[in-house]
């Protein structure tokens, strides 16, 4: 349990990973970030694993961004494009992804949960993107625009400020909030929430968010029609429509 990063799968599909390094509010380090990639890959690569959720350990922090002492030792100017593990970026997920935030998640620490498809955080949580605090840049927010109003977004990023769980919630950037002591079983109702719905069906729907924010209308129709075939042609599109007019719950085979 003192890896930087814990991997652990559950017999429900769902898998934990947690940040694992609290004494230094879980900071992106050389270490995390080497243990994050292998996370994603293994979470990708397993076929028994459905969903995964992403937090950190302890009371105090998600994750508090970057490793700022890194940074002045190496002398860092622009960050090399694989620095980070970044779904959505540089590394290619099929499956969905929650973020559990259950303390501060500041610059990186924003970075990975908004990179994660959905988010929870605890009452306890904050948010910021501090880097106008410490003479950085934040590219990695752009596709925040997705998620937030414009103003919200300008606000955010040109002042720096941390915003409550509350507010975060508020404008659209948080699913679900809980106490602090429920974050995980908020996270997991969430999670069985999806795992309810068709695998096929659920990779479709998923597709079609992702294709809706990256093409225009017309467009995003079309190559979301051409995603969900896999599906309409899958043994559990007609499961479903049955077990609903024999009043059962539907046995799933995700073929």
């Amino acid at each position: 349990m003192n890896d930087p990063v814990l991997f652990e799968p559950r017999d429900d599909g769902i898998v934990v990973i947690t940040l694992n390094e609290p004494e230094s509010r879980n900071a992106l380090s050389p270490a995390i970030r080497k243990g994050l990639y292998q996370a994603w890959e293994r979470f990708e690569s397993d076929d028994k694993l459905r969903i995964a959720i992403l937090t950190g350990a302890g009371k105090k922090a998600f994750c508090a961004g970057g490793d700022l002492k890194e940074m002045v030792e190496k002398k860092l100017k622009t960050p090399p494009p694989d620095m980070f593990p970044m779904p959505g970026d540089n590394i290619n997920l099929s499956k969905p992804t929650i973020a559990a935030v259950n303390g501060v998640a500041f610059a990186g620490g924003w970075m990975i949960a908004q990179a994660c498809d959905l988010c929870v955080a605890s009452t306890s949580a904050r948010f910021a993107v501090t880097e106008v605090k410490v003479g950085r840049s934040s590219p990695w927010a752009a596709p925040l625009i997705h998620m937030i109003p414009q103003r919200i977004m300008m606000e955010i990023l040109l002042t720096g400020k941390p915003i409550s769980a509350e507010r975060a919630y508020e404008i659209g950037l948080v699913n679900r909030l809980s106490e602090p002591e429920a974050l995980m079983d908020c996270a997991l109702t969430l999670a069985q929430d999806i795992l309810d719905g068709a695998p096929l069906s659920v990779h479709a729907a998923r597709e079609t968010v992702m294709l809706s924010t990256e093409l225009g209308r017309t467009a995003a129709l079309h190559a979301a029609r051409q995603a969900s075939e896999r599906c309409y042609h899958s043994e559990d599109a007609q499961e479903g429509p049955r077990a609903f007019s024999e009043k059962r719950a539907p046995q799933w085979s995700g073929k």
